[in-house]
């Protein structure tokens, strides 16, 4: 397959093509010279959500979260390890509800955790409730899969 895909930087935001092929090679971002993939999420505020939300061209996985939430705590290293299982298919990333509140209303967040899959700029699926990095990696994969990964 020879399709070029956008992905946008998680370092500068800017939007790269990457051919489809080229995603599991660790590519690089033309503008910061940044990997675009690290295995980890990618915490955005409203501005960065917007553009990953829009321009990715692969499905973004967001955890809404909050400091003081017990069970968003303890799901944020199986969310890392999801990260890890995920990439470069799909792209992590955390809203930190407290500190972009906005976004947590324009979603309405009623509870958190909440993860949302995103895909072409719309949300696709969402989950709330704190699930270990298998379930997510699973929840993704079957979500993905009906949103047309």
């Amino acid at each position: 397959m020879n399709d070029a895909l956008h992905i946008v930087c998680p370092h500068c935001q800017t939007t790269n093509r990457v051919r489809s092929e080229q995603l599991a090679s660790a590519p690089d971002c033309g503008h910061c010279h940044r990997p675009l993939f690290e295995a980890h999420s990618v915490a955005l505020d409203e501005a960065a959500f917007d553009k990953h939300v829009a321009r990715n061209q692969i499905p973004v996985l967001v955890d809404f979260w909050a400091p003081w939430c017990g069970p968003c705590l303890q799901m944020a290293p199986g969310f890392e390890q999801a990260a890890a299982r995920l990439e470069p298919h799909v792209r992590l990333a955390k809203v930190d509800t407290e500190a972009v509140p906005a976004l947590a209303r324009r979603f309405d967040i009623r509870s958190i955790p909440t993860l949302a899959l995103f895909r072409g700029g719309r949300e696709v699926a969402r989950q709330a409730g704190a699930m270990g990095a298998s379930d997510i990696v699973r929840w993704v994969q079957a979500k993905s899969a009906v949103a047309g990964t």
